[in-house]
């Protein structure tokens, strides 16, 4: 969802970047290093040191900021999701996203969660990015199996999600430069516009 369908990354890079400023992390770019990754995994992976009450004050730091972002559009993302549509091709959003924060994301955006033929949400999984269970669990929803799958995605730990679930991946250069993934992925794309279906099936 984040970096793929919804330009909010850059608004993740102020928040994410004022905590590990807050907490003395001394971790060089670390709003860049848990992109894609799930809040459990983040506070697990470099907050462990902390008690489970500046836990909770991180959780509800980031609710509140999340209720007062912009969720816009990826350019070309939901014109892209209504021709696969329009092709028959089933479409899941696979995010690290968990629900509170995706029932936020539905209210500013009506509709939004009817358009998918499945959600796995952080809620839904137990290994988050990079572990690949999150992509297998949407081809398992979707009733397709993992190698006719194709999975977009801008950041590393999802591209190796796919590529570990055995899936096609396409990378969006919106969180991180071309350079940096293409040899991770089959194709990268800057967004969606003048990318069609004829050009996803021909990869």
């Amino acid at each position: 969802m984040d970096g793929v369908l919804l330009d909010t990354e850059s608004q993740y890079d102020i928040f994410w970047h004022s905590m590990g400023e807050k907490y003395h992390l001394g971790i060089e770019k670390f709003e860049k290093k848990i992109k894609g990754t799930t809040l459990v995994s983040i506070l697990s992976n470099y907050f462990s040191h902390l008690p489970e009450t500046e836990h909770d004050v991180i959780k509800q730091s980031l609710l509140d900021f999340e209720k007062n972002m912009t969720y816009s559009d990826i350019p070309g993302a939901m014109k892209f999701i209504e021709k696969l549509k329009e092709n028959n091709i089933k479409v899941g959003m696979v995010t690290s996203s968990d629900d509170e924060k995706l029932s936020t994301v539905f209210t500013q955006r009506a509709g939004f969660d009817k358009i998918f033929d499945t959600i796995v949400s952080a809620n839904r999984i137990t290994q988050g990015k990079p572990h690949p269970m999150c992509y297998l669990l949407a081809a398992k929803d979707l009733g397709i199996d993992p190698e006719n799958c194709y999975v977009f995605e801008d950041a590393l730990s999802g591209i190796q999600a796919g590529t570990d679930a055995g899936m096609t991946v396409i990378g969006l250069a919106t969180t991180n430069p071309a350079e940096l993934i293409r040899d991770k992925v089959s194709k990268v794309i800057p967004h969606f516009e003048d990318f069609s279906v004829e050009e996803m099936k021909a990869i």
